[in-house]
């Protein structure tokens, strides 16, 4: 069906209008997961809220700037997709999906985050890029089980002290942001593994050789004077160092992967752990 077509349909309320836009989804998938990417969707269908076992919800790339509150029915959802899409704010509804552990939001037009975020305690992967965050919402810092946070191509200057509490946190992209200094919090996070400051307008990088966990720091396309230090073994990529930066994409494409796989490069797709 041609995007057009779609983009025709989407406007239609009828209910053979949104049967022929779900392709005669009618009963749950065998797999539990449900994919109404780039559907050029306006609404979700409520019809997909009664799926209640459903487990996996993709509404990328659609048109989409509100859910219906039907979607807290879906209490057994562990990965919503959400990016490439027209919200302004997110909506609360997806806070009352506890059993949350991966929640794509970038490439929206979000400028902060509702308080009821603290609320997806089971959340392990938040990717924010690609908004309009002039800082980091405070909530994401009481997100205490989150191992990866993407909030690149946004506006933030810092960083919040209070993210140190993030003890799980493993990863964190920061590309793309008006970072002035290297963040002074991250110093005081010795179980990071991938640190990305590429693409900000940091002038001097501090030792990040006392933290034992780091594997790779991403600090290219800086105006920085010196190359970060770092401990034997930790891969660097920018300036001065002996690596060559790899070429790093984007799309809003879906690629699963195990909990236990941590890719050390900006991922050129969505990564799932499961």
């Amino acid at each position: 069906m041609g995007n057009s077509l779609k983009a025709i349909l989407a406007f239609v309320p009828s209910t053979k209008c949104q049967k022929y836009l779900l392709e005669d989804l009618e009963e749950m998938p065998v797999d539990k997961m449900v994919d109404l990417s780039g559907r050029q969707m306006r609404r979700l269908p409520v019809h997909i809220c009664s799926f209640r076992e459903l487990v996996k919800l993709y509404l990328s790339d659609n048109n989409l700037n509100h859910l219906p509150p039907e979607l807290e029915q879906l209490q057994n959802l562990q990965i919503l997709a959400l990016d490439f899409n027209n919200f302004k704010a997110l909506p609360l509804v997806v806070c009352t999906l506890k059993q949350l552990c991966i929640l794509y939001l970038g490439n929206n037009k979000l400028c902060s985050l509702p308080l009821e975020l603290r609320l997806l305690q089971n959340l392990k992967t938040l990717w924010i890029e690609s908004n309009c965050l002039q800082y980091l919402p405070e909530v994401v810092c009481e997100l205490s089980l989150l191992k990866t946070l993407h909030v690149g191509s946004n506006a933030l200057r810092t960083l919040p002290p209070q993210l140190q509490c993030l003890q799980e946190l493993r990863t964190i992209w920061l590309s793309g942001n008006l970072l002035s200094e290297f963040p002074p919090v991250l110093l005081d996070m010795p179980f990071l593994e991938v640190i990305d400051v590429d693409r900000n307008s940091i002038q001097f990088f501090p030792s990040l050789a006392h933290l034992p966990g780091l594997k790779l720091v991403i600090y290219d396309h800086n105006p920085c004077r010196n190359a970060p230090k770092v401990a034997k073994g930790v891969r660097r990529v920018g300036r001065w160092s002996e690596e060559t930066p790899e070429p790093r994409k984007r799309s809003g494409a879906v690629i699963e992967i195990t909990l236990d796989e941590k890719p050390l490069l900006p991922p050129a797709t969505k990564t799932e752990p499961e």
